[in-house]
């Protein structure tokens, strides 16, 4: 069972449906359903959802939250933030790491606000909104899954913008060594914030077999997992600019190996810039205990934006980097004489200081 919000249109049951998925950094998913049964909320007998209703629906089992059913979203439509703090986790029994990253990714397919990736060393981690989601990740794995969790302490999860433009190639060579039988030439420009990854073609469809073409796309988003700086980049157009193979010499692992180099040179030359994310927060404070307060959002990096007096109470709306929201609210008790209120969501980012 699923719930869905009705934004326009009619929806019935036993009609075939499509559903999209999103992807960051890349093009949506599609797949087919047709619900077997439909609820309205608050109108149990109605048999078909209107524009602005509710409705829980039935038949379709790979159905996730956050999937969107018909025409495609309108750019620019808000979705999820993305989760600004990464831990990485390990199961508190040795010998359980296959069992736990196994368990991880099963919670990440149900529910998109849970997030895993692999880090170099064969470690797991896993991407959060904040640290309470640590602890129901963890009982639910020790109660659907049977693995007991330790996490390490969360850190942000900073990604990289390029900064202006840079544009790289390799070509075969005619004589001497090749360690790769493909000519790649890689264009890289500044997106707009949110955009994500956009590849595109620089040269003639025909120009390559279409094996080749997907070798180098899929090369170059995977090789956006790590920019020159460590971090993910995105917001980012890359266009492929140059392309070149010797039948029936070449293959597809050409593509794949020469690719990421050339991406990888094309970053550095545009140059790239890291981005921290940041939570828009509120806080009530007493009187006396502002300058306590501020000095410390100061000093974990957070900047006040607008500051209101009330009675006795100061109201304080700012900004502070995700990574250090734990650290304040752990603070605040103490700095507050305990009547300090809080309240804090993603807000975005900037660069990182």
């Amino acid at each position: 069972m699923a719930s869905l919000r009705v934004r326009a249109g009619e929806l019935r049951a036993r009609e075939q449906l499509t559903f999209r998925r999103g992807h960051q950094g890349g093009p949506a998913q599609t797949y087919e359903g047709r619900l077997t049964a439909l609820a309205v909320v608050g109108a149990p007998r109605q048999r078909q959802a209107m524009a602005g209703d509710i409705v829980k629906v039935w038949g379709v089992p790979g159905i996730r939250v956050g999937d969107h059913l018909g025409e495609p979203e309108p750019t620019g439509r808000a979705g999820f933030t993305p989760p600004g703090l990464e831990t990485v986790v390990r199961p508190r029994v040795p010998g359980q790491e296959p069992r736990l990253h196994a368990a991880l990714l099963a919670l990440a397919k149900q529910d998109p606000l849970i997030g895993t990736r692999t880090l170099p060393g064969g470690q797991t981690s896993v991407l959060l909104y904040g640290e309470v989601q640590k602890e129901v990740i963890g009982e639910t794995l020790a109660r659907d899954f049977g693995v007991e969790a330790e996490f390490e302490p969360s850190r942000p999860v900073c990604f990289e913008r390029p900064s202006g433009t840079g544009e790289a190639a390799e070509e075969i060579r005619r004589q001497g060594r090749n360690d790769f039988m493909a000519t790649v030439g890689l264009r890289v420009e500044p997106a707009a914030p949110g955009s994500g990854v956009r590849y595109r073609l620089g040269v003639d469809l025909g120009s390559l077999p279409l094996a080749y073409h997907r070798a180098i796309e899929e090369s170059v988003r995977l090789a956006l997992g790590a920019g020159p700086r460590g971090w993910p980049v995105t917001d980012v157009v890359i266009t492929l600019t140059r392309t070149g193979y010797v039948a029936p010499v070449t293959v597809a692992a050409d593509f794949r190996g020469r690719a990421p180099i050339v991406l990888m040179s094309a970053l550095r030359q545009a140059g790239t810039t890291v981005y921290e994310p940041c939570h828009r927060f509120e806080l009530e404070v007493p009187l006396e205990t502002f300058s306590a307060v501020a000095a410390r959002l100061a000093a974990l990096g957070g900047e006040l934006r607008d500051t209101v007096l009330r009675d006795d109470t100061w109201v304080i709306e700012g900004e502070i980097p995700a990574g250090a929201v734990h650290e304040f609210e752990r603070l605040l008790p103490d700095l507050s004489h305990g009547e300090g209120v809080w309240w804090s969501e993603p807000s975005g980012d900037r660069p990182l200081r």
